[in-house]
């Protein structure tokens, strides 16, 4: 379980490989670069070893290939490792990229950038007006502070909260109209099931300290209280906000109360029945179909907002292009076949993750009236708020993590302090090319 972090980056290995490589992005420029841009040819790409992704990517594969015999795509998985960008960035550093990866982390980008491994796809003709026109303004979350796009936003899941019907109703709580909206009702209902007896915890985010962690308790919280920010804003960092306290102290409140595990439970707490909530993405309506009597509602927020309202974390891959593909022009092409609304359609229905996509709910409307468990996510998909890009979201990640675990999860200290100094901190990166 927990397929959202199982492929996530091995920190010290990327930022080794990140600050000892070439500073830049390819972008183009020289000779050899402006000829690959055009240069057309058979070309490798990776996906997730997901088995839904695997079987999307096949078909892909297989659909582009029957209708272009001189410009084969050869798909794998990618390589087996501690985590797959710590493989892409190994990969860029041996100049054994392949030309394109569907799974490329946005927390990463900013490091392969640096390395020079990633092509600004604003480079091509129509690379711009194609990422922009596909996801609309979501793509602006994207955009590299050099004006570039070195990821095409490609999928997200956007998180909620699953309940479990079934302990709901043993605590005492209607499991089919949920008060779950603002932070009062929210912690009304956890009290409730703890007192009951209906789980040990009410919810049971990881409480370990590592960077990606933020991204499914303090991020969507904070998401969607602040209507939409970005942990980090025109360069200087948001989280210290009052937006930003109240979200930190509605966690501290769970932690002490016991509502939450300090601890790391072994296992899915919420399969297992240790807790009966969860913040997860689309992938877990096939994870949990027939395990949990589950329904879903929107992170809660301070004053209760209605779903239309509500921005939550995208827990997004994308698609990179490589700077050592010798057929950049071919892989252009291959990405924009892979993206298109048929392909799209495809993905959605093989996998459950939202295309981002401006107009994802209309274009597949279809989709989501047969797959009533979607909707929901497809709704908020519109809406969906990424970690700051850079080549340090790792260490502002870490720092945020770091004053939330020792201040929040701990109890430990004066948390507007606290939080006040990791913003220092995480302005201070941000400044840092």
């Amino acid at each position: 379980m927990q397929r959202r972090i199982t492929r996530i980056l091995a920190v010290a290995s990327v930022l080794g490989l990140s600050l000892t490589a070439c500073g830049g992005g390819g972008s183009g420029g020289s000779e050899a670069q402006d000829a690959a841009k055009s240069a057309r040819g058979p070309i490798t790409v990776w996906y997730s070893n997901n088995e839904q992704e695997v079987a999307w990517g096949k078909a892909m594969v297989q659909s582009w290939n029957s209708a272009h015999p001189d410009q084969q795509v050869t798909g794998q998985e990618i390589p087996a490792g501690k985590s797959s960008e710590e493989v892409i960035g190994a990969a860029i550093t041996a100049g054994t990229a392949p030309c394109l990866v569907f799974n490329t982390a946005p927390s990463a980008v900013g490091q392969f950038q640096r390395q020079g491994g990633l092509v600004n796809l604003a480079s091509f003709p129509d690379g711009e007006s194609y990422i922009t026109e596909r996801s609309g303004d979501v793509a602006k979350q994207y955009q590299s502070s050099d004006g570039g796009y070195y990821q095409l936003p490609w999928k997200s899941n956007p998180v909620m909260i699953f309940y479990n019907k079934d302990l709901f109703k043993k605590a005492g709580l209607d499991p089919d109209n949920p008060q779950l909206a603002t932070y009062d009702q929210f912690l009304d209902a956890a009290r409730k099931i703890k007192s009951s007896g209906a789980a040990k915890y009410a919810i049971n985010p990881a409480p370990t300290s590592e960077f990606y962690q933020s991204q499914f308790d303090f991020i969507p919280l904070y998401s969607a209280e602040s209507g939409g920010k970005q942990i980090v804003a025109d360069g200087k960092a948001t989280f210290n906000d009052p937006q930003g306290l109240a979200v930190a102290n509605f966690w501290k409140t769970i932690y002490a109360e016991g509502l939450a595990g300090k601890e790391t439970v072994q296992g899915d707490a919420f399969a297992s029945k240790v807790a009966a909530m969860s913040i997860v993405g689309p992938w877990a309506v096939a994870v949990y179909k027939g395990k949990v009597n589950w329904g879903a509602v929107p992170v809660p927020t301070s004053t209760g907002m209605p779903i239309g309202d509500i921005h939550t974390f995208s827990d997004a891959k994308n698609i990179g292009l490589f700077s050592a593909c010798a057929n950049q022009g071919t892989a252009w092409d291959v990405l924009k076949f892979a993206t298109s609304s048929e392909q799209d359609s495809a993905l959605l229905t093989e996998t459950g993750q939202m295309p981002i996509r401006k107009d994802l709910s209309t274009t597949y409307a279809d989709y989501f009236a047969k797959n009533p468990s979607y909707k929901e996510f497809g709704e908020l998909a519109s809406r969906t708020v990424e970690v700051p890009g850079g080549p340090n979201t790792v260490e502002m990640l870490q720092t945020l993590r770091d004053a939330y675990t020792k201040s929040v999860i701990s109890g430990q200290g004066d948390l507007t302090q606290t939080f006040n100094e990791a913003a220092d901190k995480v302005t201070s990166l941000a400044g840092r090319g």
